[in-house]
C-alpha cells in the first residue's frame, strides 16, 4: 500500500526502518500521529479502492491476499476478470456484497481472514501461503516442518483462526512477525495447546514486546513465571523466556 503511495520500498516483509520511516511521513501528511504503526486509523487511510482495469503495487497486494485464501490469480499487479471473478467469489464467501470492487469492508476481511470458519484445520502449506502473503516469516532450529520432531516448526493443522489472528496482530502492531513454533510436539498438553492448533510462539523484538506491553492488560503470572497479558478477546501473550507465548481461543 505504501508503494502504491508513492514510497520506494522493496518488498521484504521486513518492517525495518526504511518503512517505518514511510510510516510516519504517509502518517504526518495524512494528520495522524507519526508514531510509526499501522494501526487502524493509518490502515483505513492507505487503503486504495481497486476495480476492474486498476494497475499497480495495490493490485498485486491485493492478488496476494486472494491467493492467500484459496485464488490462484497470476500475481501481475493488472485488475483484469479473474481478479474481478475472485474478488467476487471472497465477497460471496465473506459476506458482503459482491460487485468485484476492493473497497475498505472487503480489504479488511482479506486482512483479517473474515468470512471463513476460525476453527478450520490447515495444512501446512495451506498456514504458509496465507503468512507468506502477509508478510510473515516461520523459522525452526531444525530447518523442518514434520509436526512429529520437536527442534521443526510446523503449522501442520493449525486452526485459520490462529493464522488469521496473528496476521491481525501484524497488521495492528506494524511489527515484523516470526513464528518459531506452532503445532510441533514437544510443547505442554491441553485443549488450548501448540498440538490442537490454538496456539503460536514468536519472536520477542522489541517492537513485539513493546506493542503487547504497552497496548494490553497484565494479566498475571503464570505457574511457570511467564508474565501474562491480554488483550480482553480471548488473546492470551505469556512472554517466555525467548519468545512470546499466544494463545488464540
Amino acid at each position: 500500500m505504501l508503494r502504491q503511495r508513492g514510497y520506494s520500498l522493496d518488498v521484504d516483509g521486513i518492517y525495518g526502518a526504511a518503512t517505518e520511516a514511510a510510516v510516519k511521513d504517509f502518517q504526518s501528511k495524512n494528520g495522524l500521529s507519526a508514531d510509526g504503526i499501522v494501526g487502524p486509523d493509518t490502515w483505513s487511510k492507505l487503503i486504495v479502492t481497486l476495480r476492474s482495469g486498476s494497475s499497480g503495487a495495490a493490485v498485486t497486494a491485493l492478488q496476494r491476499q486472494l491467493n492467500a485464501h484459496g485464488a490462484s490469480l497470476t500475481v501481475d499487479g493488472a485488475f483484469g476478470a479473474a481478479t474481478e471473478a475472485a474478488v467476487k467469489s471472497f465477497q460471496s464467501k465473506s459476506g458482503l456484497s459482491a460487485d468485484g470492487i476492493a473497497g475498505p469492508d472487503t480489504w479488511n476481511r482479506l486482512i483479517a481472514g473474515g468470512g471463513s470458519d476460525g476453527s478450520t484445520k490447515l495444512t501446512h502449506s495451506e498456514a504458509m501461503s496465507m503468512l507468506r502473503a502477509n508478510g510473515i516469516s516461520v523459522v525452526s532450529s531444525g530447518n523442518c516442518s514434520d509436526r512429529n520432531r520437536s527442534n521443526c516448526t510446523s503449522l501442520e493443522q493449525v486452526r485459520r483462526n490462529t493464522i488469521e489472528q496473528i496476521i491481525a496482530f501484524k497488521q495492528k502492531s506494524g511489527c515484523a512477525i516470526t513464528i518459531t513454533g506452532g503445532t510441533e510436539t514437544g510443547h505442554a498438553s491441553g485443549t488450548y495447546s501448540h498440538w490442537n492448533g490454538y496456539k503460536l510462539d514468536i519472536q520477542p523484538t522489541s517492537c513485539v514486546s513493546n506493542y503487547i506491553t504497552g497496548h494490553f492488560k497484565a494479566a498475571g503470572t503464570r505457574g511457570d513465571g511467564a508474565k501474562l497479558y491480554t488483550d480482553g478477546a480471548d488473546r492470551i501473550y505469556a512472554r517466555e523466556s525467548n519468545h512470546w507465548d499466544i494463545t488464540y481461543k
